[in-house]
């Protein structure tokens, strides 16, 4: 499999992440939608990243679609997402909001890069929803006492907070009061302590 994509996108990261611990291997290629515009769009004719070839040639172009995919060539007891309900839909909810959170960071991101006058209303409209996100994030952590969100063991649940945090953090910093959500920030920096975090990893760059 070849991953398309630099990890300091939440999306590429998480995938990155997961092929790692699932010890699949890949080659990664970290292009940029915008310094590598046309071999994107020559794989993913929507020029997004991540895109994910397939050992057949095919392409996967959505981040959970690759986890879905991913999840389907281990044994069950070994996926990161549960398979049984309801652990499997609460789950599913967590990545979720994270990857909302993460998809209005970068949407905010465009706004106040790419556009010479920034739209106060929408700027202002995903700031709050940054912080909406990551206060439910917060309280929903806190609500739990084992080491990982759903118990001993990691999952795509985890993975998906750790880079959602992590790109917010990146790209605006000093939006999220750290203070005001430390469940949640306690969470994402045990995450960027394990191994696989620290490997699959890139210092944020923003588009020229």
């Amino acid at each position: 499999m070849i991953l398309i994509g630099q990890y300091d996108s939440p999306f590429v990261r998480r995938v990155g992440i997961a092929l790692k611990l699932y010890d699949l291997p890949f080659d990664h290629r970290p292009w940029s939608v915008f310094g590598d515009t046309d071999a994107v769009r020559d794989v993913n004719p929507v020029t997004r990243v991540p895109a994910l070839i397939l050992d057949d040639g095919d392409v996967l172009i959505e981040s959970h679609m690759m986890l879905d995919y991913l999840d389907s060539l281990v044994p069950a007891a070994a996926r990161l997402f549960p398979v049984e309900e309801p652990g499997r839909h609460r789950a599913l909810k967590v990545a979720a909001l994270a990857m909302g959170l993460a998809e209005k960071a970068v949407s905010l991101f465009y706004e106040h890069r790419l556009h010479s006058v920034i739209s106060e209303v929408w700027s202002g409209r995903c700031t709050g929803q940054i912080r909406a996100a990551a206060a439910a994030l917060d309280a929903e952590r806190a609500g739990h006492e084992t080491p990982w969100w759903f118990g001993d063991r990691l999952g795509h649940a985890d993975i998906a907070v750790g880079v959602a945090v992590r790109f917010v953090r990146d790209a605006h910093p000093g939006l999220l009061d750290e203070g005001a959500c430390p469940a949640l920030f306690a969470h994402w920096q045990a995450l960027e302590q394990l191994e696989v975090f620290r490997e699959i990893t890139q210092e944020f760059v923003a588009p020229a």
